[in-house]
């Protein structure tokens, strides 16, 4: 008995308004920032962990200082998260989150 296929259909999640702050340039976060607002989002989030969470702050404050002036913070967290490696150590990681409100 064939089973029948569709499209996978993307999935909707609470947090799609959330910019993941990795190693690619700090533009390219200003710009996701920035087409969420486009897109009608009113609050989005840009998280970041570990060594990246200064790239967090220059992203939020280019796209207030150069971008968006109507944009605001509304809160930032800031925490440790534990993860564990490949190996099995665990170790801990700072987190930031930086919640902004149009």
């Amino acid at each position: 008995m064939a089973e029948e296929t569709t499209a996978a259909q993307p999935v909707l999640r609470k947090d799609d308004n959330t910019i993941y702050v990795g190693k690619k340039p700090s533009m390219g976060y200003v710009l996701a920032a920035l087409t969420q607002f486009t897109n009608g989002a009113t609050e989005i989030a840009v998280k970041a962990r570990g060594k990246l969470t200064s790239k967090a702050i220059d992203v939020v404050q280019i796209l207030k200082n150069r971008y968006m002036n109507d944009v605001a913070i509304k809160e930032v967290k800031i925490g440790t998260e534990e993860l564990t490696g490949e190996d099995g150590r665990v170790s801990r990681v700072s987190i930031i989150e930086i919640y902004l409100k149009k």
